[in-house]
């Protein structure tokens, strides 16, 4: 067979999903962090894939081992962690020019025993999943940082009316409904040397306030306002891009029973549903090369 004219693409490798569970012991209480981090490696792995030859393949297996030994050093922040990862396996070996880091994190709360925080017992709340990546490519850098699974509700201050109707159209207009949705939600920083924690509980916190304020027209517009405030508030933040389904919930007509329902019964519909997706951005923002590439979900 003629190999002439085919190619090696684009390509890299690496370790997925490397559960890693962190506990700081330096006081009686206790401190846990507990991550999902994903490690691929980018650069000179032609001879790999053509011949065979594995003298530019760091094992994945080492990848796997770098995560824990980097972890016992502690973590800090997903963000941070990320980041000196990077750094190791792009000084450490010339020939890769970069590479795709990701993690997840997981939230752990006290236990209340006895009215008291418990120093070393701990439960897994429902709350979001933190996310983060990083991505190198040559000298530029990229941080994106994020949560998703975060479940939000409105019982009113929202409607959707004035939208354009057809022969296929049976969804009527109301300018008092529930608005809920479940936020998936990723920001791109233009500076790394912050407190990434910190950023991100205020991320957090002017996001949820955003989505209490002001009525909202469709999910776009209330979207929309979310990520402004995001913007507003720190100018370290280049971008934030959204993906947020439209929970529907629809009023359960109850005349069949004799009864009435002034907006009080509804029926939780989990598909089909509505999804929206859009980035706020600043004018003039900074090049996020390709950050963004094989992120699902996000434009």
């Amino acid at each position: 067979m003629n190999r002439d004219n085919i190619v090696l693409g684009v390509n890299q490798y690496g370790k997925a999903e490397v559960r890693v569970v962190k506990v700081t012991r330096d006081t009686e209480r206790h401190e846990i962090e507990d991550l999902n981090v994903s490690s691929h490696l980018r650069g000179d792995f032609v001879a790999a894939h053509l011949r065979g030859d594995n003298a530019h393949v760091v094992a994945t297996d080492t990848q796997k081992n770098t995560v824990y030994a980097f972890a016992r050093e502690g973590i800090g922040s997903p963000e941070a962690f990320l980041l000196r990862l990077g750094r190791h396996f792009t000084d450490s070996f010339s020939w890769v020019s970069g590479g795709r880091w990701e993690a997840e994190s997981y939230a752990w709360e006290r236990i209340q025993a006895h009215g008291e925080p418990h120093d070393h017992s701990f439960v897994r709340t429902g709350r979001e999943i933190r996310t983060a990546v990083v991505v190198i490519d040559g000298e530029q850098t990229t941080v994106l940082a994020g949560f998703k699974d975060l479940t939000v509700l409105k019982t009113t201050q929202s409607g959707f009316e004035g939208f354009p109707r057809d022969e296929y159209t049976t969804l009527k207009e109301t300018a008092d409904r529930i608005l809920a949705t479940q936020v998936a939600t990723r920001w791109r920083y233009d500076d790394h040397d912050i407190d990434f924690n910190a950023v991100y509980a205020s991320v957090r916190a002017h996001l949820l306030e955003a989505f209490t304020e002001n009525y909202s027209t469709a999910l776009q517009q209330t979207m929309f306002d979310m990520g402004a405030r995001v913007l507003e508030v720190h100018p370290e933040i280049a971008e934030i891009r959204f993906s947020m389904p439209n929970k529907h919930h629809f009023v359960v007509d109850l005349a069949p029973f004799g009864l009435d329902n002034p907006n009080e019964v509804f029926f939780a519909a989990d598909r089909p549903y509505g999804l929206i997706e859009a980035a706020v951005t600043r004018e003039g923002a900074s090049d996020p090369g390709n950050a963004w590439d094989g992120i699902a979900g996000f434009c």
